[in-house]
């Protein structure tokens, strides 16, 4: 299938004007903005819908299929983080606050999510349970939407209300599922909550029946999982908690699940749902993601990951037309993104080299792919640095890689260079478009993201191996990785600065404190800086959950050793100037580990700026402050580590 550059009207009104050339760099700013297109979804007729910026306002765009428009929005300030069709006439937009709810909770500020639905018949817009006075107006995850009797309903966790005179207040913090008819906005409730220290997690099937109930004891890690008659069909210890109910299998009579062995291996199971023996599901296959049938739970494909990945689709047909989308855009790293229920036409994102991210109509009966949203139409193709993947070993032996960006049309020789270490840990950074490395390179630095043991782009072994290793092994890796850019004469180390946020932000810290000679700077971003004050904030705002305890103390090691590894604790040997760059209401990583920070590089006569990003989470969700990081990050790499 041959990829046709053909725009029709709703192309137009999301694609935008793109710039014609770009003699010189493209600004700083188109960096750091938002993309245009933050999320698409299309309904089981083929409508489209988006979040969009146009005009220098984000709005949300639905379409019908001549392209003219039914909801035509403007946003506001707040955080849209994704879209999703309930049917052809009803939006799901899922956002985020970060709200205060007062003395008696146990942290500060709480992001709290909330879905409102939008219809396009009427144009209104209201949240999940706003309706219902004895339901809080958040919701606590998403279970499915299913069509029962004509009717469209969505299944939500929910946070039960007493309602009294003195006002709504919280019964407890555990999740209840709600049946929810979204046309109406009238919840029902579809399951209880668990039990006061247990979790629950819920698969609804295809009739709206809550088929599959897991439950999970905090305390001693007990799982169950049990069928609608409540007859328990598996069972397990996990003290860490690390199992999950995944979807039904592809015929909906078993269902399949995620556990961790004691060997630390993630494994997946399928057993039937009447009852019976476990069986390995995809025992030899690493997944990168599945595919599942969004009117019935059921998996109908999946994705394996590897040097050529390979997609597979249970039915033939559309085996067959998945398969074609992925060769016409191969080199593009394509990904599918949304489709309709017979795969007649699919949305597809690509983005990486010459490509700052692109949206795609793919329609398969007429074997045409149209681009449909551009997110950075500032960013040309001939902007983009050329990006790779390099293969290194650690000083222990560990194999391992990171992504290189390179400055577009500057030899690849003794270059200054940015290491960007991601954030989780738990996560790895792929060969895309990454706006944050794009902007260094756009700037003459060549940047590294190195995938550090304990990252999640191999097998469960080197996931684990960096478990313990916050401020050593995983360290070491980042230095490994720049010393091998080095031997292949691509960097000069000694113009080296690191930078990162959240994990990354640590890294950054550490690497400037914790070790000594190779950074002449070090921005950290929502970074942590003291690991016992991280270890003791999190378990308070767990209510001090036992399970949340065993699993910090699985991946940081003894808590007797977190001075060790806390670049607070070690200030006094920072060589390089620190930057600090902080949201106020990040909720994650909270400011204070930037403030204790500051205060300790202080004390120490440490050169260090702390910046404070007002009104700014943990993501980087706003516009303006994102651009305030960037900028701020740039203007202090450019002045201890200038490119020429």
């Amino acid at each position: 299938m041959q990829i046709k550059m053909l725009l029709g009207c709703a192309a137009l009104a999301i694609m935008g004007t793109s710039a014609i050339a770009n003699a010189a760099p493209p600004p700083l700013d188109a960096y750091g903005e938002l993309p245009a297109v933050t999320d698409m979804a299309i309904s089981p007729t083929g409508r489209l819908a988006t979040i969009v910026e146009l005009q220098g306002e984000r709005r949300i765009i639905a379409m019908d299929h001549d392209g003219a428009m039914l909801i035509n929005a403007p946003t506001g300030e707040a955080k849209l983080r994704g879209l999703v069709w309930a049917d052809d006439d009803i939006l799901l937009i899922t956002n985020s606050a970060t709200v205060s709810l007062g003395p008696y909770f146990t942290a500060s500020k709480y992001e709290l999510t909330g879905t409102i639905i939008v219809s396009t018949k009427d144009r209104d817009a209201q949240l999940v349970f706003s309706r219902t006075s004895s339901i809080a107006d958040t919701t606590r995850g998403s279970y499915g939407i299913r069509k029962i009797d004509d009717t469209t309903v969505g299944y939500f966790g929910g946070i039960a209300l007493d309602v009294g005179s003195g006002g709504p207040r919280f019964r407890h913090g555990r999740a209840t599922l709600y049946a929810v008819d979204l046309a109406r906005n009238r919840a029902k409730r579809a399951a209880g909550p668990p039990a006061e220290n247990h979790y629950s997690d819920w698969l609804i099937d295809a009739a709206g029946n809550v088929a599959a109930t897991l439950d999970v004891a905090e305390g001693d890690g007990l799982w169950r999982i049990r069928n609608v008659k409540g007859r328990e069909i598996a069972r397990g210890v996990d003290k860490t908690g690390n199992v999950s109910l995944l979807c039904f299998g592809k015929d909906g009579s078993t269902i399949v699940y995620a556990i961790e062995d004691q060997d630390g291996n993630r494994r997946w199971f399928e057993i039937p749902l009447a009852g019976g023996s476990p069986d390995e599901f995809l025992a030899d296959v690493r997944i990168e993601r599945t595919y599942v049938d969004r009117a019935t739970g059921r998996i109908f494909g999946y994705r394996e990951r590897g040097s050529t990945p390979k997609t597979v689709m249970y039915d033939p047909k559309v085996d067959s037309a998945v398969g074609r989308i992925f060769e016409a855009f191969d080199g593009r790293s394509p990904r599918l993104m949304d489709w309709t229920p017979d795969f007649s036409k699919v949305l597809v994102r690509t983005s990486g080299n010459n490509d700052s991210g692109t949206w795609y109509m793919v329609n398969l009966a007429t074997r045409r792919a149209d681009p449909i949203g551009d997110e950075r139409s500032n960013i040309l193709p001939e902007d983009v640095g050329p990006i790779s993947t390099v293969d290194y070993v650690a000083g222990d032996g560990l194999e391992m890689d990171g992504i290189l960006t390179l400055p577009p049309g500057r030899e690849a020789k003794n270059l200054p260079v940015i290491l960007l270490p991601h954030g989780g840990p738990s996560s790895h950074d792929e060969a895309d478009f990454y706006w944050w490395s794009q902007a260094f390179s756009s700037h003459g630095y060549a940047v590294f993201q190195p995938n550090f043991r304990g990252s999640t782009n191999r097998d469960d072994a080197f996931r684990r191996a960096g478990y313990g290793q916050w401020g050593r092994k995983m360290q070491t890796d980042i230095t490994d990785g720049l010393a091998e850019l080095a031997k292949r004469g691509i960097v000069d180390p000694k113009r080296a600065c690191i930078v990162g946020a959240s994990y990354g932000g640590y890294a950054a810290l550490a690497g400037v404190t914790l070790q000594q000679g190779y950074y002449r700077c070090a921005v950290s971003v929502a970074g942590v800086s003291d690991i016992e004050l991280m270890y003791k904030t999190d378990l308070l705002e767990s209510g001090q959950s036992r399970m949340t305890g065993r699993a910090l103390r699985e991946e940081l090691g003894d808590p007797k050793s977190y001075d060790e590894i806390s670049p607070r604790r070690f200030a006094r040997q920072a060589d390089a100037p620190v930057m600090l760059i902080h949201g106020k209401d990040d909720t994650v990583v909270p400011f204070k580990q930037s403030h204790v920070m500051a205060d300790a590089l202080k004390d120490a006569g440490k050169p260090y700026e702390l910046i404070e990003l007002e009104g700014e989470d943990h993501w980087l969700s706003r516009g303006e402050t994102r651009k305030q990081m960037l900028r701020a990050a740039m203007r202090f790499v450019q002045k201890y580590n200038p490119t020429d």
